[in-house]
């Protein structure tokens, strides 16, 4: 658990030193006061990672040089900061050199926002962006696959948009991206497959219904990504950009047989959504022997009170819950401590 956490110059924060209760909290204030970036700030702490953007940059106060996120995470005084050098890590107040050692010994994350919706009926990159995140916790081996993987499509989009192509540098990235991509869609197979049955149990759980659902993966070649590369070589040269690979890759849902993004009703997507997290969740904690910490991000106000207390059923008690609401109205008589956000402060209720 996360038993305290610090800010300075951090999103609207100038500087904060929060102590968080041993189990759940809730945090709760209007809009635009600063509740979700104490959840990105957290999300930063224990993954390196922020679910609003991909700019470091963008998180640091207008007009200030740096940001900084420390707090006591399972034992330990772990701190991240970004400045004019780049990110800092440090663990113990020992400097940590690499991204993929301080995530190793780190912890576990679930985010559940209102933008979750798009997991069902958004593009294939927010389906991407889901397995990406779940599988990096998963296996440490899927981060320095996608790394690289990312590397040599950029530079395998530059030289396909140059005006005299140079088949020969084309040739040896594409080798890069069959080695580093079959190994990334192999993984993300796996993962969605495990995600099958959970999804089904969360999704009865939470809907009271028993529904058909089928999660499917669909890969670029089929398993063959350099027989798809060479299936594509024409097109990509017409178009000038790499067109087939994970970076493309998609991940369907079906409900009683039908596209869920097309056919389910909105309650039925939002369900779908939930379901997938929750799922995300008990397999994180059954494969990492670990529940991780969810992030639950004003989520409430768009659920019926079957759905919002089918949910807090589902999540399991002995993790701990940092949630945002602009109300409380569906909280129950029992309900975790409070702190009330207002413009860029925090307090205790």
């Amino acid at each position: 658990m996360i038993r305290s956490l610090r800010l300075v110059d951090f999103r609207c924060f100038e500087a904060l030193n929060l102590v968080l209760p041993p189990g759940s909290a809730v945090f709760v204030g209007e809009n635009a006061q600063g509740k979700t970036s104490l959840l990105e700030a957290v999300c930063i702490l224990v993954r390196l990672h922020s679910p609003r953007t991909h700019r470091m940059g963008h998180l640091q106060r207008l007009e200030r040089p740096r940001f900084g996120v420390a707090g006591e995470c399972w034992g330990e005084e772990r701190r991240v900061s970004r400045g004019s050098a780049g990110l800092e890590m440090r663990v113990n107040d020992e400097i940590i050199d690499s991204q993929g050692e301080y995530l190793a010994s780190g912890g576990l994350l679930v985010w559940m926002g209102n933008e979750d919706l798009e997991l069902v009926r958004g593009p294939g990159e927010v389906r991407r962006k889901f397995l990406d995140f779940a599988a990096v916790q998963l296996n440490p081996a899927y981060r320095r696959h996608l790394a690289r993987y990312r590397r040599a499509l950029r530079a395998r989009n530059l030289l396909l948009r140059e005006r005299r192509l140079d088949e020969g540098q084309i040739a040896a990235y594409t080798s890069v991206l069959v080695e580093h991509g079959e190994h990334l869609q192999v993984m993300r197979k796996s993962l969605v497959e495990k995600l099958a049955e959970p999804v089904a149990r969360a999704q009865e759980a939470v809907s009271g219904r028993r529904e058909s659902i089928v999660l499917d993966y669909r890969a670029a070649g089929d398993g063959d990504l350099g027989a798809a590369f060479e299936k594509e070589a024409e097109r990509e040269r017409r178009q000038g950009k790499t067109i087939v690979g994970p970076h493309r890759d998609d991940v369907v849902f079906e409900l009683d047989g039908l596209a869920a993004s097309d056919f389910g009703s909105e309650g039925q997507q939002r369900t779908l959504a939930l379901a997938l997290k929750l799922a995300q969740g008990q397999l994180l904690e059954q494969e990492r022997g670990r529940p991780p910490i969810y992030l639950i991000d004003d989520i409430f106000g768009e659920l019926d009170t079957g759905r919002r207390n089918a949910l807090m059923e589902c999540l399991p008690a002995d993790a701990q819950q940092l949630i945002t609401t602009t109300s409380l109205a569906w909280l129950g008589r029992v309900s975790p401590p409070l702190f009330r956000v207002k413009n860029g402060t925090v307090r205790s209720d």
